[in-house]
């Protein structure tokens, strides 16, 4: 048999520890920023959030939030990184067409990160107010 404020204090030690995952997947997907190991790192955390049961709903909203950019995240760095394979011939480096994929692949990797920053900033300022971000 369980008293009230016994369960009342496991609930909001289960928040605290569900928020506290949400928080660690913030801090590794802004490191996603500037290496995408970090991103793996963010969805796990966020995966975790999604598989509890009776975790509140606008922090589930939160970590698919963070899964969903995470991914687009890694399919722009995916084809951002394709325009840079002509500067593995050393000797195309002459060819003009050599030239405009790097600044292909230069805005590309620019229009990526400005995505998962947009997202990061977006959905952590819903966190601190404790509001779903979709």
């Amino acid at each position: 048999m369980r008293v009230d404020g016994v369960e009342t204090h496991m609930k909001r030690d289960n928040l605290s520890r569900l928020r506290r995952s949400i928080a660690i997947s913030y801090v590794f997907m802004f490191f996603a920023l500037f290496t995408v190991i970090s991103g793996v790192f963010a969805y796990w955390y966020a995966r975790k959030i999604t598989q509890v049961d009776n975790a509140e709903v606008w922090l589930q909203a939160q970590a698919l939030w963070i899964m969903r950019n995470i991914v687009i995240y890694s399919i722009l760095v995916l084809f951002a990184a394709l325009w840079f394979i002509p500067l593995i011939f050393f000797y195309w480096d002459s060819a003009l067409w050599v030239t405009g994929c790097t600044v292909a692949g230069v805005v590309f990797s620019f229009i990526a990160f400005l995505f998962l920053l947009n997202a990061w900033l977006k959905g952590l300022s819903r966190f601190f107010k404790n509001k779903a971000v979709f």
